[in-house]
């Protein structure tokens, strides 16, 4: 983070060595496959999160040239003498009329333009943030899945007789541990994601994806502190 503002680079950068920690430690985890998928994600975001955040130089380009077009039909307007120059008491009221009504129904036009191009350019970006966020939910719910089955009451042997299709639990307290935290760590990554399209945004609905997956983030990762804090209060024990 730099200042007020987060910076990318070093979430990736985050994110890269937390993929490296995962691996090290659970390399035949399906979570390791999924922390990897997180790293391509959060590279393309970041260059999203970049270029949605710049200007469309294409739509404003068009913008100028609608408004130097007004511009300059209105001084041809002013020469062929259809735009009054002075507005005097002996001017014809035809002639007003006539030039008055032509320059308010050229900026009429000129100003729907400009507005049609300058909310395409606003609903362009907000359709591309919208997307990319509905994916950082979707990896957030996937993180989830595969932490579900991991239960401390198993430590605790608590959790009663095996059934056939009961899940395999062969982690030790401390792997179960690392595992939850890195879940949480992954969980927590992706909401700084999400916070990345709303650093130079003002859109309603943008800023509100963003809060939705953040909160989404924050809880689930609540239940997964929920199962450290049982396995810490074991070590506690223990010692």
């Amino acid at each position: 983070m730099t200042g007020r503002n987060l910076e990318a680079a070093l979430v990736v950068k985050t994110l890269e060595r937390l993929h490296a920690r995962v691996g090290e430690r659970f390399p035949e985890a399906g979570i390791a496959a999924v922390c990897a998928d997180l790293v391509k994600v959060s590279r393309t975001t970041a260059r999203r999160a970049r270029r949605n955040a710049r200007p469309q130089l294409l739509i404003r380009t068009v913008v100028l040239l609608i408004l130097a077009g007004v511009v300059a039909l209105g001084v041809e307007l002013w020469t062929l003498g259809l735009i009054p120059r002075t507005l005097t008491l002996q001017a014809d009221p035809v002639a007003l009329a006539q030039g008055l009504e032509s320059s308010v129904n050229l900026l009429i036009l000129a100003g729907a333009a400009v507005w049609f191009l300058l909310g395409w350019e606003e609903r362009a970006k907000r359709a591309r943030a919208l997307a990319d966020l509905h994916e950082l939910r979707s990896f957030a719910h996937v993180i989830d899945m595969h932490q579900l089955t991991k239960d401390p009451t198993l430590i605790l042997g608590r959790s009663g007789q095996a059934t056939p299709s009961s899940p395999k639990r062969e982690m030790s307290r401390f792997e179960l541990t690392r595992y939850l935290d890195y879940c949480a760590e992954m969980l927590s990554l992706i909401g700084k994601l999400a916070a990345l399209y709303a650093e130079h945004t003002h859109d309603a609905r943008v800023v509100d994806a963003v809060n939705d997956v953040e909160n989404l983030t924050t809880d689930l990762g609540r239940k997964i502190w929920q199962k450290i804090t049982i396995l810490s209060a074991l070590d506690e024990t223990a010692a």
